[in-house]
């Protein structure tokens, strides 16, 4: 196999995985394969920004509420609602922990979802929607291509430099993910979020706290702690673009 397909199959595999945006379908796929297929990850997030900067732009013509709702939308289509689900169990491991790590690993594996946890997911998104629709009546649109990209880069971070909680299909990616192609995507994205909106370059801190909050209060990495990463990244660099805006 020569490397330009090696690549490319990559690429299908992180769209497949990320999202639900039609691919090629792919056949005898390993797990070395998928994992390796994680650097491509920030170009899938590239992908998602561009489609939601669209629908932003689009409906934002009409009336910014209505952008605002076709971003949130459209972001939840793609994605299948993955990292929210993320995000939920996080939240109910965490309010079912009570000092015991088992009780929490426990909670975060139960496929229902707790009454604290849809309270999360209902909490970012109508702050999501409020954010959206604030940073579109600015006329910021075009700066919601990059918030998908630093939060799935986010996601390499953390699954190289937090250690596994447990084991499962996000905690493979634990130290797997090389310093190389984190280093390329951060000089690729840094450039362009100067151009487009400067306080885009605040992401790495965002990324280095979400860090901190896995090691010291949920005790490591999952595949949980990715999802909800990468939702709470973009709910929070789009309250960095808001106030940037309202400066």
């Amino acid at each position: 196999m020569s490397p330009l397909v090696r690549e490319a199959r990559r690429l299908v595999l992180a769209s497949q995985f990320l999202t639900r945006l039609p691919a090629p379908r792919l056949r005898s796929i390993s797990e070395a394969e998928l994992l390796a297929s994680t650097h491509w990850f920030p170009l899938v997030g590239l992908v998602i920004g561009a489609l939601m900067a669209a629908a932003g732009f689009a409906g934002s013509m009409l009336d910014p509420w209505l952008g605002a709702l076709a971003v949130l939308t459209l972001g939840v289509w793609i994605t299948g609602a993955l990292h929210l689900d993320g995000l939920a169990d996080v939240t109910d491991g965490l309010g079912a922990a009570h000092g015991r790590p088992e009780r929490q690993l426990e909670a975060m594996r139960d496929p229902h979802i707790g009454s604290l946890g849809a309270v999360a997911m209902a909490l970012l998104l109508a702050g999501k929607l409020v954010l959206l629709m604030l940073l579109l009546r600015e006329g910021q649109w075009l700066a919601l291509l990059l918030v998908p990209a630093w939060a799935r880069l986010g996601t390499l971070y953390w699954a190289a430099t937090v250690p596994p909680l447990a084991t499962g299909m996000g905690e493979r990616f634990a130290w797997r993910s090389r310093r190389l192609p984190m280093l390329a995507w951060l000089i690729l994205l840094a450039p362009l979020s100067w151009w487009l909106s400067p306080w885009l370059l605040l992401a790495p801190g965002v990324m280095l706290a979400w860090a901190a909050f896995l090691r010291h209060r949920v005790g490591g990495m999952t595949g949980d702690g990715l999802g909800a990463g990468v939702e709470l990244t973009e709910a929070a660099l789009l309250l960095i673009l808001v106030v940037g805006a309202l400066w």
